[in-house]
């Protein structure tokens, strides 16, 4: 089954929030048939360390005002995690994305198509 309607429209928000502090490389990742704890992972790079926690402060302001509260942020040298249960948001930097591969790691899953990434493509 599909991540639902709700963890979409969150991830969106999120996804726009990311873009807004000029992140890039978004990819969000359906684990709705992988996992049992999360529905989404939504992965993205910021060029530093500053960028990275600009980026993570942008998606847990934004998702703030939608009514969401992260049941828990870690944060690393290079790296931020932001846990909403269903959606779970890494940000890392350039360095670390490749060290880890997250992306790779699941790439059997399908990915969930970004409006923001999409009207960002759209407009150049």
């Amino acid at each position: 089954m599909p991540a639902s309607k709700a963890v979409i429209a969150s991830t969106q928000i999120a996804a726009r929030a990311v873009l807004e502090k000029m992140g890039r490389d978004l990819i969000a990742i359906d684990l709705s048939d992988q996992l049992v704890l999360s529905e989404v992972f939504l992965i993205a790079s910021g060029a530093n360390v500053p960028q990275v926690s600009a980026i993570a402060d942008e998606v847990e302001r934004q998702m703030t005002l939608a009514g969401q509260k992260p049941t828990r942020r870690e944060n690393g040298a290079e790296w931020v995690l932001i846990d909403y249960s269903d959606l779970v948001v890494h940000i890392q930097s350039d360095e670390l994305r490749r060290y880890y591969m997250l992306d790779r790691l699941w790439n059997d899953c399908p990915t969930i198509a970004l409006d923001a990434v999409a009207e960002e493509k759209a407009r150049g």
